[in-house]
């Protein structure tokens, strides 16, 4: 059994928005309250960031339409003692997704971490 580092993408709308940055803060808070509200206060969340399809510069991944805005949030989550890659990213869906309801996820990344040294001695 491993332990993991999940990262997760998140396509997070929000109404009533007049800039990038009122859309972002918007999402990250409301996704942070609805993980705090479901005990996952350990899922970390961030603004996600996508490459400028042009220059391949990354920015911040936010489009706004009509003063509604599509946030891309970056979630990650450790996930331990899980069977391999797979499974992490199942337990991760799982655990992120029943806290934030309707809400697309994608997996996009999984890495192996270390193991805690104390936990070797149990």
């Amino acid at each position: 059994m491993s332990n993991y580092l999940v990262a997760m993408e998140a396509a997070w709308l929000v109404r009533d928005v007049e800039d990038a940055d009122d859309a972002i803060g918007v999402a990250v808070s409301e996704a942070g309250k609805r993980l705090n509200e479901t005990d996952k206060q350990y899922v970390d969340v961030e603004v996600g960031v996508t490459g400028c399809p042009a220059c391949g510069e990354p920015f911040d991944a936010t489009f706004i339409a009509a003063s509604t805005a599509l946030v891309g949030l970056l979630l990650e989550i450790e996930i331990f003692n899980a069977e391999g890659e797979e499974h992490a990213s199942r337990i991760a869906k799982s655990e992120v997704g029943g806290a934030l309801r309707d809400v697309p996820l994608e997996v996009i990344e999984v890495v192996e971490t270390e193991a805690d040294p104390d936990d070797a001695d149990e």
